[in-house]
């Protein structure tokens, strides 16, 4: 069966109890369901511990997907006793990472509303993220990031609004990445919705979100590189712009 992604449908959800489905030979573990998001979409997988009956931890690196998008993997770290099928763990998200990682996520997308250039590559990080656009324009970061703030405060709701894989295929333009298609085959797709009616912007995307714009907090465009002749790349970062940068 399917794993029950709990993190699709709750972004705050640190914890959980879950029943032991699985145990892969190398260690890996599944349940029957999860707070943990797993690496996807250039998010990285959740850390963090799952803890047993007796109160001792099972510590986890990144979780992972398995064959597909329908399969999460908990993966220990080395040295970690393994849990027994059956047996029913609580899970504990590293929430301080998990929260960083969904208001950079956040701050992909508004920064693809400033910038609405194609995305050709993106990944997000604790502290830093990247996000890649086809374009050959030359635009300022102070500028970028001016607009970027002004998204933040404004504080526009952030929302989930599930539609068919059938209407996705029939409402291609909604897709910004160039390179990367939403997943298909799970029967819906989540749209990250930013502002009132989505004023602001929808797009697919099977991420971690924050619920308002504030809470992404202080971000600033560290630099803008020139990846080939139509590819630039915008490095985003916590805080406030370094001014001897």
């Amino acid at each position: 069966m399917p794993v029950n992604a709990l993190f699709r449908d709750d972004f705050y959800l640190s914890t959980c109890q879950a029943v032991v489905t699985q145990v892969h030979e190398d260690g890996g573990i599944e349940l029957d369901q999860t707070c943990f998001y797993a690496t996807s979409g250039g998010q990285p997988g959740d850390t963090g511990y799952l803890e047993r009956a007796d109160g001792s931890k099972i510590l986890l690196n990144p979780t992972k997907h398995g064959t597909d998008k329908s399969v999460i993997i908990h993966v220990p770290t080395e040295g970690q006793a393994l849990p027994n099928i059956g047996e029913t763990l609580t899970l504990h998200v590293d929430w301080p990472r998990r929260y960083k990682l969904m208001r950079m996520h956040t701050a992909c997308h508004l920064l693809s509303v400033v910038c609405p250039w194609p995305i050709t590559g993106a990944a997000v990080g604790e502290e830093e993220s990247r996000v890649d656009f086809d374009m050959s324009e030359t635009i300022d970061k102070d500028e970028v990031t001016a607009k970027l703030m002004a998204l933040v405060e404004e504080n526009h709701p952030v929302f989930l609004k599930w539609i068919t894989d059938e209407e996705l295929a029939a409402n291609p333009d909604i897709v910004k990445s160039k390179n990367v298609r939403p997943p298909l085959g799970l029967g819906r797709v989540s749209l990250v919705c930013i502002g009132e009616n989505s004023a602001v912007d929808s797009q697919p995307c099977g991420g971690t979100h924050v619920a308002e714009t504030q809470e992404v907090g202080e971000i600033h465009i560290a630099k803008i590189e020139k990846k080939g002749k139509e590819n630039r790349r915008f490095r985003i970062r916590f805080g406030k712009p370094d001014v001897s940068a």
